[in-house]
C-alpha cells in the first residue's frame, strides 16, 4: 500500500484543489442537482408523449422509451466529460500560466493530463448516481436484475475510449490554440448515430454500418442490456470487445500525440499561450 500512496498522491492534489474551485461557488454547486430534476421530468413528459409507439423498436431493451433514454443520456454526459474535459483543462492551463509550469516538474505528462480531469469524472459520477436513482424512486426505472458488473466495466472501457478522442482534441488546443474539429465531429455523430435518443435499428442500413465504428454505439447497447435486462458478461462480449480493442489502440496513440503536441508548442514558444 505504501508503494502505492506517492502515485496517488498527485492525482489526489489535482482533485482536491478542483473540489475547492468548484464549491467555492455554492449556488452554482447545489443548482446543478436541481437542473438534473427538471431534466428527468421532461424527460419523463417526452416519453409520455411517445407512448407505446416506439416500444416494437425497444423490445430488447424491455420497452419503455423512458428507461432507454434515461441511460441513454446518462452515459453520453460520460462521453461528453472525456470529450471535453483535457482540452478544458489545458485551455484552462495556458489561459492562467499554469502549463509550463505543471510541465517542468517531474510530473508526467499522462499524469497531468488524467489528474486535471479527474474531479470532472467524479463529479459526473455522482450525478448520474443521483439521476439513476432518481430516475428508480419517481419514475419507473427499472434496473433491480440489472448486471453492475457489466455496467462498470462497459463504463470504464466507454472512458478509456472516448478519452483517447478528448486528449488528441486536447493535443490539438496545444498546437492551434482555438478550434477543435475533432470533439465537435465525434461529439457530433455519436448523437446522431450511437442511438442516445433512438435505437439503432431504425437508422437506414448504411448508417447502421457506420455506427459501429463508434465506441459510444457499443457503449450504448452494453449499458442498456447490462443494467436492462441484466446480461451476463459472456453475453455483453459483442458490446465489450470492441471497446477494449478501441481503448488499446487510441490511448497509446493519443499520448503520444499529446506528447508530440508539447514539443512543437515549446519549439514554437507558444505553450503558455491562448
Amino acid at each position: 500500500m505504501n508503494n502505492i500512496f506517492p502515485y496517488l498522491k498527485k492525482p489526489f492534489v489535482f482533485l482536491y484543489k478542483d473540489f475547492i474551485n468548484e464549491s467555492s461557488y455554492k449556488f452554482a454547486f447545489i443548482t446543478q442537482f436541481l437542473g438534473m430534476f427538471l431534466s428527468i421530468l421532461s424527460l419523463y413528459f417526452l416519453s409520455k408523449l411517445v407512448g407505446d409507439s416506439a416500444s416494437p423498436h425497444l423490445k430488447q431493451y424491455g420497452g419503455n422509451y423512458l428507461s432507454f433514454l434515461l441511460i441513454g443520456l446518462a452515459l453520453i454526459s460520460y462521453v461528453q466529460v472525456s470529450l471535453r474535459s483535457f482540452s478544458t483543462c489545458i485551455r484552462s492551463a495556458q489561459t492562467l500560466g499554469t502549463l509550463e509550469a505543471m510541465l517542468v516538474t517531474q510530473t508526467t505528462i499522462p499524469t497531468i493530463i488524467i489528474s486535471s480531469s479527474l474531479y470532472s469524472f467524479v463529479i459526473t459520477s455522482l450525478r448520474i448516481v443521483a439521476y439513476l436513482l432518481l430516475g428508480a424512486l419517481a419514475f419507473d426505472l427499472d434496473i433491480n436484475d440489472a448486471n453492475y458488473l457489466g455496467a462498470m466495466l462497459i463504463l470504464t472501457l466507454t472512458v478509456f475510449s472516448c478519452s483517447s478522442i478528448g486528449i488528441l482534441s486536447a493535443s490539438f488546443i496545444m498546437v492551434f490554440k482555438k478550434g477543435d474539429p475533432l470533439n465537435w465531429i465525434f461529439s457530433g455523430l455519436s448523437w446522431l448515430l450511437s442511438g442516445v435518443y433512438y435505437p439503432v435499428s431504425i437508422l437506414p442500413d448504411w448508417l447502421q454500418s457506420l455506427s459501429y465504428f463508434l465506441p459510444v454505439t457499443h457503449s450504448l447497447e452494453g449499458m442498456r442490456l447490462a443494467l436492462l435486462q441484466g446480461y451476463s458478461l459472456e453475453d455483453l462480449l459483442p458490446s465489450i470487445i470492441p471497446l477494449i480493442v478501441f481503448s488499446a489502440v487510441m490511448i497509446p496513440f493519443s499520448l503520444w500525440i499529446f506528447k508530440y503536441a508539447v514539443k512543437i508548442a515549446k519549439i514554437n514558444g507558444s505553450l503558455t499561450q491562448y
